[in-house]
């Protein structure tokens, strides 16, 4: 995936326009990350990376 494309899945996801781009090159850090760590491949550690942050944006706001 690339950063565009991932940019506009945070997008839709409900991050803000302004940081999708900063925040889609530090998950995409992240995932690479998880990946070797984990023994896991970097789709499998990204798919679970955007769950975690959709429920984030999904969560009630007080």
């Amino acid at each position: 995936m690339t950063p565009d494309e991932l940019a506009e899945v945070l997008r839709r996801l409900g991050c803000p326009s302004d940081k999708s781009a900063a925040m889609a090159a530090q998950l995409d850090k992240r995932a690479k990350m998880d990946a070797e760590q984990r023994g896991i491949t970097y789709d499998a550690a990204l798919q679970r990376l955007l769950g975690l942050m959709a429920q984030g944006w999904a969560a009630p706001k007080e």
